[in-house]
C-alpha cells in the first residue's frame, strides 16, 4: 500500500495512527471522505489495519516514522506532500504516557523521551507543512493535549509538564499561522479507553471510548475551534481544579495512586 497521487478529495496526515486515538480518527476521517496519509512507528501495523478494515488502497498511504527522530519525521511529511500534495489537516497525535519519579536516576531518561515525542515531535510534525499552508492560506494543524495539562498530578511530572506545553506550543503557533488563514486547533482528551489508560491504577471519570472521541475531534477540527476538551465534562473538571487553591488542590490529590513507571 504505498503513496497515491492527488487527487480532488481533502487529505489528512495522522501520527501515532498505529492503535487507539490515532486510529480512530483515521477512521473517521475516512468516513467523512478523506484521503489518508497515517504515520507511525509500527508501519506494517497500520498496513494491516488498513486492509482489514477494507479501506481503499487508493485512499491511503502509510510511512514509517518515529516523530522522536526528527529527520524522519520530516522526511515523512516532505514524502507525503510530493507523493499526495499539502495536506487539509494535520494531526499531530503521536505521544507516550509513563509515570515518572524524580528521585529516581532512570527516570530522567523516560521524561526526555516524554518531551522528545510529545513535544519535539509535535513541531517536527508541523514543520514540514506551515510554509506550504501558509501560502496556500488554508489548513488546519491540530495538536492532541490533554486536561491533564491544565494541573500537575503527582507521579505524572512529565506528562503532565509535556501536555502543558503542547497547549502553549499550539496557542503560539496559532497566533504566528492566523494572518495566513491557516488555523491550529488544541484538542485535549479526558480519559480515552486506549491502550495507554488502560493499566492506569486509579479511577477514570467520564471515560469514553476512542470512537466516540474520534467524532467529537473530527467536528472540532473541522470547525476550526482553537481548544476543545473531550468530554466536555472533564473540561468543566478541570477548570474547578484550576480555580482550587494550592493547599486544597494537594489535600484532594493526596494519597491518589501514581501513573506507573517504566519499571513498575
Amino acid at each position: 500500500m504505498g503513496p497515491t497521487s492527488a487527487t480532488t478529495s481533502p487529505l489528512v496526515f495522522i501520527t501515532g495512527a498505529s492503535s487507539g486515538i490515532g486510529q480512530a480518527l483515521a477512521a473517521r476521517f475516512y468516513k467523512a471522505g478523506y484521503r489518508l496519509a497515517l504515520v507511525a512507528r509500527r508501519s506494517a501495523e497500520v498496513q494491516a489495519w488498513a486492509q482489514s478494515q477494507g479501506l481503499e488502497g487508493s485512499r491511503v498511504a502509510v510511512y514509517a516514522a518515529d516523530v522522536r527522530d526528527i529527520p524522519g519525521i520530516t522526511a515523512a511529511g516532505r514524502a507525503c506532500i510530493a507523493a499526495q500534495g499539502v495536506p487539509d489537516v494535520v494531526i499531530a497525535n503521536a505521544g507516550i504516557s509513563v509515570g515518572v519519579d524524580t528521585a529516581i536516576y532512570d527516570d530522567l531518561d523516560v521524561m526526555r523521551a516524554t518531551y522528545e515525542t510529545n513535544n519535539l515531535g509535535m513541531a517536527a510534525t508541523f514543520q514540514p507543512f506551515v510554509a506550504p499552508m501558509c501560502k496556500r492560506k488554508s489548513g488546519r494543524l491540530a495538536g492532541i493535549a490533554s486536561v491533564a495539562g491544565i494541573r500537575g498530578l503527582p507521579g505524572h511530572g512529565a506528562y503532565c509538564s509535556s501536555k502543558a506545553a503542547v497547549i502553549s506550543y499550539c496557542e503560539s503557533l496559532r497566533g504566528e499561522c492566523r494572518p495566513f488563514g491557516v488555523k491550529v486547533v488544541t484538542v485535549a482528551p479526558g480519559y480515552i479507553d486506549t491502550p495507554l489508560t488502560r493499566d492506569n491504577r486509579y479511577s477514570m471519570p467520564f471515560l469514553m471510548t476512542a470512537e466516540a472521541f474520534a467524532d467529537e475531534a473530527f467536528a472540532a477540527i473541522e470547525g476550526g475551534v482553537t481548544f476543545r476538551v473531550i468530554p466536555w465534562q472533564a473540561g468543566i473538571i478541570a477548570k474547578l481544579l484550576r480555580l482550587l487553591p494550592n493547599w486544597l488542590f494537594d489535600r484532594a490529590l493526596a494519597g491518589r495512586p501514581r501513573k506507573n513507571r517504566k519499571t513498575s
